[in-house]
Formats: C-alpha cells, structure tokens, sequence
C-alpha cells in the first residue's frame, strides 16, 4: 500500500489551522493538502472553549501582529459570517473603569484603539454607561461598537467544510509521534501511519512547542497552560447584560480580566479566570499530567515568571476555588450580580508561550525551519485574527519559497 502524501500538511485542526489551510486551497486550488489533527473531532480544544467574542483590536501594542492581524481579521471573519450564514452578532462593548487609578489606562487604551484604525470609539462617563448598559457600574468607560459575538466551533466547521469540498483530507485520530526532514519532504509519523508532504505547518496550540521539537527546532519558548473558567449566568437575570462588559486590563499580563459576555445560541457568560494548569489539556481543577508540569517547571524561565507573578496567580487561584471571591470581581462590573445568579459552566485552557528570561509572550509568535512553520504563540485573539493569520503564513511561504512556490503542487 503506498503511503498517504500531500503537498502541504498542517498539523492542528483548530481554527488556526483550519483557516490556513483554507487560505491554502484558495491561493493553490489542485494543491494537495491534509490536516491531521489528534482528536476524534476538529476545535475540540482552544476554539471549543472561549468566550466567542469578536475583538476589535483594541489591547494590542500598535504595529504588532495582534493589532494589525486582529483588525484585519475581524474583518474578513464577518465579511465570512456574511457570506456563508454563519450566526454572529456585532453588539459593541464597554470597557469600564471602576477606579480613579484605571483611568491612565483607560485614556490609554481609547488611545491605541484609534491608533489602530478602529472606528466609532467613544470615551463615556459614567452616566453614558448606564445609557448603553444600565446594570454596569463604572466612573469611566470606552464604548466599542465593532466588538462582537460568533460560535468559532461553528466557524471551523465552516472552514473545514470549504477545505473538503475543494479536496483536501483531514485526518482525524492521527495524533503525531515524528517529523523528520527527508530530502525534498517531510515524513510526519502518526498514530495511523506516517505522511509525507512537501511543506507542513504547525498550528498545535497546547502542543505547538513539542512538535516544534519533533522537528528539532531551536526554541526559546515553551508553552505553559493557563484554565480560565466559565460561570453562566442563570436566565432570570439575561437581562442585565446588552452587549458586553470588560474591565480595564492591567497591562502586565497578557489577559483581559472576568468579564460579561452574552454567547451568540443564547445565554449570558461570565470568565474566565486565568490560574496556571496542571495539564495542557486539563479542564478540571484537579486535571494533572506529570509530563505537562514537569516540562514547564524544569523550564528556566518559569521560576522567573513565578517570582514575579505570584500575588496575581495567588488572586487567580482565590477566584478558582471560592465562588464569592470570582462574583467580587463581577461585582465590580455590575454590583448587581451575586452568587446565586451564577452556575459552573466548564473551562477552557489557553496556549501561552513563555520565553527564556521569564517573559509571557505578548505578540504572535513563528518560527521556521527547513520545510516547516512552526505556529508557536497565538492566543487570544487568534480565533478572530484566523484568516488573517492563515493569510499572513501563506504569504510568508510565498515570499521564503519564490521561484519554487510552484513545486508544492
């Protein structure tokens, strides 16, 4: 029997991936292309457990990847909604500050977000909050109306559906054991048997890291997980939230704070927290792989990063095991809220590089070696920044193969 070979193989089937590898069938239609993913099913990890929201673009450092490719996707992620009836739903924002010391870094956001190109912002006081969202509490707050809300599930499986139709393969089950650079090709070894192809891409997420050491890339990074949980909001009080609530997010730490999320099937969502996992894949509090600890903890940079992030991990593990402490932080956005208007719904564990010297990766982060990029930091908001991230990986590989762009196929 001959072996499975394709042009070009993306390792990962969550959005990430998925959207590359759409980008792929549409620059190179004929082209051979896989996507192998571990799991019996495709988003069943990052893009299965967020808070569905659309971002704007408004966090992130002018310049950076995030912006630029969070804005532009935001964009081309409606524009798809559009075209192929997915469900969405623009339904703005408010970032509210609840303190006097917030405001430098709520005139600072409002500052960036314009820099960015994003339209329609609007500095509020805190009677224009309660205009937009009446149960809010906030002395400050920005107004961001091109934020909203899609089921990113349901949008890989857009994707996936587009991928099939134009005769790639995904491969389910196929979880990978090796790569190795074989002239021309690379052999990646499965579960199922190995796989040739000429170009491959890795959009693993939780395991970016160690199949970029499969591939004996050089990183100084490893990937540390961070469970973030979920409460729902009981259905009695749905009424509470018209769009959605943020805290103004302190800036040294690369999440955005418990916030108030309605979700496009219905129902409103308050999380998640940030608390450092016990297992990539771990969605439970008492969720443990050695292998997973082992790896981060025997990392350089892990110590580092502990020493200087110990009283916000503290605060996040408070927030983890006592309800009332996660509905203080709610609280803060909408007083009105307590513990019984709150009901445990799961978690969702996110990928976040971790440098050498201890620093928590802020932008999007590739690494290329012979044949393969290497996906190696994509976190929030890399589900709504997707087809600008698959755009932005094929146009690299463009650029770096030139001329020989044409023997993929």
């Amino acid at each position: 029997m001959s072996k499975p070979s394709s042009s070009i193989a993306i390792i990962g089937g969550g959005i990430v991936g998925l959207a590359t590898g759409l980008e792929f069938s549409k620059r190179f239609p004929g082209t051979s292309l896989s996507i192998i993913e571990k799991e019996p099913e495709l988003a069943r990890h990052q893009t299965g457990h967020n808070s569905g929201v659309i971002h704007s673009g408004i966090y992130y450092k002018p310049g950076s990847l995030k912006a630029r490719l969070c804005v532009k996707g935001a964009e081309a992620l409606v524009r798809f909604c559009q075209e192929h009836s997915v469900p969405y739903d623009i339904c703005g924002k408010v970032v509210v500050a609840a303190t006097k010391d917030e405001l430098p870094r709520l005139e600072g956001l409002y500052v960036r977000g314009k820099h960015n190109g994003l339209q329609g912002l609007r500095m509020l006081c805190s009677q224009e909050i309660l205009e937009i969202e009446p149960h809010a509490a906030g002395i400050q707050g920005i107004h961001v109306p091109s934020t909203g809300i899609v089921d990113y599930a349901r949008v890989a499986e857009k994707y996936a559906e587009l991928i099939t139709a134009r005769e790639g393969t995904i491969h389910l089950s196929h979880e990978v054991t090796g790569l190795k650079r074989n002239g021309a090709s690379t052999v990646i070894e499965t579960t199922q048997g190995p796989i040739h192809a000429k170009l491959v891409i890795n959009c693993a997420g939780l395991q970016s890291d160690r199949i970029s050491r499969l591939a004996k890339a050089e990183l100084d990074l490893t990937i540390v997980p961070f469970r973030g949980e979920y409460y729902d909001i009981v259905p009695g009080k749905h009424h509470y939230l018209k769009g959605l609530i943020y805290p103004v997010p302190d800036p040294r730490f690369p999440f955005l704070g418990v916030h108030l999320t309605r979700r496009i099937g219905g129902g409103v969502e308050a999380g998640p927290n940030a608390v450092l996992a016990l297992k990539r894949e771990g969605y439970t509090k008492v969720s443990f792989r050695a292998r997973d600890v082992f790896d981060y903890a025997t990392f350089p940079g892990f110590w580092i990063m502990a020493a200087k992030y110990w009283r916000m991990s503290l605060s996040e593990y408070r927030r983890s095991w006592s309800k009332q402490a996660f509905v203080r932080a709610l609280q803060r956005l909408m007083p009105e809220i307590n513990s019984d208007d709150l009901v445990p719904n799961g978690a969702g564990v996110r990928a976040q590089a971790l440098a050498r010297n201890g620093t928590l990766m802020d932008d999007f982060h590739f690494v290329h070696t012979d044949g393969i990029v290497h996906v190696c930091n994509v976190p929030s908001p890399a589900a709504t920044a997707s087809l600008a991230i698959g755009e932005y990986i094929v146009d690299t590989v463009v650029k770096q193969q030139g001329a020989n762009i044409g023997r993929l196929s």
